[in-house]
């Protein structure tokens, strides 16, 4: 694989460093928390369930990446756009149910594709979304345009 390829594919130490951030940041929030990051392909790459984080957000966590990943946007925007009467109701209903509520986010590249996402799930979705932001800082920020 050349270095053009390698930028545009999650490895398996970048998708841990998220993860550790991540981590780092949940327990700054004094939260437990269950994270999934995801390659392109919406496989799960790294999974991590802090002590004491409910058994149901880990279905809800990796669902999130998946619905960051497929739709190339944040979750919470995603919800914007699903509510009544908006362009994308009911779409959290396809692909064998999508999560529209904020915690999911995709992750970039150094030259800004998208090469995966990160679901976070275990509190509220404020602190979803600041655990999944921390994660995905790891790499740095995301373009302008994103």
């Amino acid at each position: 694989m050349n270095t053009s390829e390698q930028s545009k594919c999650l490895s398996l130490e970048a998708a841990q460093a998220i993860i550790v951030a991540a981590k780092e940041r949940a327990a700054q929030l004094e939260t437990q928390m269950n994270i999934a990051v995801i390659d392109r392909g919406n496989n799960l790459k790294a999974f991590l369930r802090m002590d004491g984080a409910w058994l149901g957000s880990i279905d809800i966590a990796i669902r999130k990446a998946k619905t960051a990943n497929s739709f190339d946007m944040p979750t919470g925007a995603i919800g914007a756009l699903s509510q009544p009467g908006g362009p994308l109701f009911s779409i959290e209903h396809s692909n064998d149910g999508l999560i529209t509520f904020p915690g999911g986010l995709p992750i970039y590249s150094d030259d800004g594709s998208i090469i995966g996402a990160i679901g976070v799930s275990g509190s509220t979705v404020e602190n979803d979304h600041l655990v999944a932001k921390a994660g995905c800082e790891n790499l740095g920020p995301p373009p302008a345009t994103a």
